[in-house]
């Protein structure tokens, strides 16, 4: 996270990666000093397309206010990924600490409105649901406020923490589609019990304890046909050299997805 955001990409492409998911707050930092049209260019001489980004939130829950605040940073997120062409937009649900059928209700006009916003800048949107949280905490959850949000350009990001630290159940991937999935995010956790597991935790997919086959059989099952990214936030990475850590990250995602 440390990095700046041209070595990252400097760093991916150096050891094979060809595609890439946006930090959000990163990219912005990085056109503080750099124009859009740099920015394309540099995708270009690494070749490396940026796919994903992520991720927006503030705007299913919001209400008043802080509501237009979230929609209008959303609305210039969404030009940013139109302008360098990504497709995927990561949406997380807000924070509630105790929902109700009114948030339920709420969240799926917010997000039928988000996603017709989306569909004129040409973005899908990637609804991530949170182990940890109140509200949208299972995929179970999340395959639902998709459904009845009913907007074709609107899936799941399927992150794979998330699914072991929450309530989420294996029968919950039976309710997957190659329609409703949008994005996958992969890393891995080892020896920490879910109540207590933290984005630092996260280590590199295969190093752990989490179980890739049954995973990896449904993607199959659905004919998935999207990204897998790496989404490892561990800061005990982020003090190795960047080529050794996309090189150890591009090795261990090709080995549990092959």
């Amino acid at each position: 996270m440390p990095a700046k955001f041209e070595d990252d990409l400097t760093a991916f492409a150096d050891v094979g990666w060809q595609a890439v998911e946006l930090w959000l707050t990163k990219l912005e930092k990085h056109l503080e000093s750099n124009t859009l049209d740099d920015t394309r260019r540099l995708f270009t001489k690494l070749k490396i397309a940026p796919v994903a980004a992520s991720y927006q939130g503030g705007l299913l829950l919001s209400q008043g206010e802080q509501r237009r605040t979230h929609f209008e940073h959303f609305r210039t997120r969404l030009g940013l990924c139109q302008s360098l062409g990504v497709s995927t937009l990561v949406l997380v649900a807000d924070f509630a600490q105790r929902p109700d059928a009114t948030d339920l209700q709420r969240a799926v006009v917010s997000l039928t409105q988000a996603a017709q916003w989306a569909a004129g800048f040409d973005v899908k949107l990637a609804l991530e649901f949170r182990g940890g949280d109140a509200f949208c905490t299972s995929l179970g959850t999340a395959i639902g406020l998709v459904s009845e949000c009913g907007e074709p350009n609107v899936g799941v990001c399927l992150d794979l923490f998330h699914y072991y630290k929450g309530p989420s159940k294996l029968e919950d991937l039976t309710g997957l589609t190659s329609a409703n999935l949008a994005h996958v995010q992969f890393s891995d956790v080892a020896g920490i019990p879910r109540e207590l597991m933290t984005d630092s935790d996260r280590v590199l997919p295969g190093d752990g304890d989490f179980q890739f086959v049954p995973i990896i059989e449904n993607l199959k099952r659905i004919g998935y046909a999207g990204y897998v990214s790496l989404e490892v936030m561990n800061p005990v990475l982020w003090q190795m050299k960047l080529t050794q850590v996309a090189e150890l990250g591009l090795m261990a995602l090709r080995r549990v997805v092959e």
